[in-house]
């Protein structure tokens, strides 16, 4: 066990925001709620996944819907508090600890403010590795776990209880019931216990968004910035694909979603290289001169070119300089199930996953090709 102070979250928020791929919320909004929690309430406990009683009952808690209205309706902590106390009633038990649903902006302070507020631990674990757009979109679902009986709840205090026939049905209705609430809502779904939440999770994804975000907020220490990138690149898995400048994004939001396209056209090295970026919250799909080169669940994330921190698809405005990172998913999702979950064929594109370390190469030799 060991406690999160502000510092500690102010580094994870960065670190998920990179692994968030352009969705899960604002991370700026998530980090004020988490610190404010903090500093009234005194530092989270956070409790590695292996410390953590398999009789717990364990539920996370997220925000559910379309990522750009968070910015200006964001959650006041009663929302939580009232989907806990519903879902306990429901279930006959107290939960006794909570974690991210996701690694996202927002969606990765959330449990660190609820923390704070109920006094419970947090654990070191979440249930993508990433962040995806769909409330099935979890390790859960691939081990059989329902994500009802669920909880959703407004800053109004209107909440509402599910139970529902498969996962597919808990993602329609919570999300129609998220569009009648503001486009956004608090969500408590998923109760495991802690048996089997050390089995269908994904361990580590705090310390990982710590370690990540540590490099980043300390980029001074470094002589280069490609320096620190090696380092990040090295600690995720990941590979850099291109620095671009952002020439165009079309955004709309639907039916409790962020939809759209990020055009961006190749600088310095990178020169005459153009690239798309399309998202459904996060980021699903890259193409390099209309060729895929990294498709979800593997990871899409935006930096910025000289401080490497990370974007939501919400900061990016025209003529931004930005990187372009490829991060492995975690292999949880590289299984039939998980492709069919959660590859780019569920998303309507016609094209077949391919793990990003398989392209990888592909890629540079089309790139050099085009530039040369």
């Amino acid at each position: 066990m060991k406690y999160l102070d502000v510092n500690d979250i102010k580094r994870i928020a960065v670190g998920a925001t990179m692994l968030g791929a352009g969705g899960g919320g604002n991370p700026y909004v998530g980090s004020l709620m988490a610190i404010g929690a903090v500093r009234e309430n005194g530092n989270v406990r956070l409790y590695d996944i292996n410390d953590v009683a398999d009789d717990w009952l364990t539920v996370p808690s997220s925000m559910m819907g379309a990522p750009a209205v968070q910015l200006e309706k964001f959650p006041n902590g009663i929302e939580f508090q009232n989907a806990f106390r519903v879902l306990e009633d429901k279930l006959g038990k107290k939960v006794q600890a909570t974690f991210p649903i996701e690694a996202g902006g927002v969606n990765s302070m959330i449990p660190i403010m609820v923390a704070a507020k109920t006094g419970m631990p947090l654990i070191d674990v979440d249930s993508m590795g990433r962040a995806l757009p769909e409330l099935q979109m979890s390790t859960f679902s691939l081990y059989g776990h329902s994500a009802s009986p669920m909880v959703v709840a407004d800053e109004k205090g209107n909440t509402t209880l599910l139970e529902t026939i498969d996962n597919n049905w808990t993602e329609k209705i919570a999300r129609a019931i998220s569009v009648k609430m503001g486009a956004t809502a608090a969500v408590a779904s998923f109760a495991l216990t802690g048996r089997e939440l050390k089995e269908a999770g994904v361990a580590g994804t705090i310390s990982l968004c710590h370690k990540i975000g540590t490099i980043i907020e300390e980029l001074n220490k470094y002589d280069a910035t490609e320096d620190a990138l090696k380092d990040l690149l090295k600690l995720t898995g990941g590979f850099y694909f291109m620095s671009a400048k952002i020439t165009d994004i079309v955004n709309v939001t639907k039916d409790g979603f962020n939809f759209g396209t990020t055009k961006l056209e190749g600088i310095n090295e990178f020169a005459g290289v153009k690239a798309t970026v399309s998202f459904q919250n996060e980021n699903i799909i890259f193409k390099v001169n209309g060729e895929v080169f990294i498709t979800a669940p593997d990871i899409i994330s935006m930096v910025d070119l000289d401080t490497l921190r990370p974007m939501t698809n919400e900061d990016l405005k025209y003529g931004k300089r930005v990187r372009i990172l490829g991060l492995p998913c975690d292999k949880k999702w590289q299984t039939p199930e998980g492709i069919e979950m959660v590859g780019p064929r569920y998303f309507k594109y016609d094209v077949d996953y391919h793990p990003v370390e398989d392209l990888y190469d592909a890629y540079i030799s089309s790139v050099n090709q085009a530039i040369y």
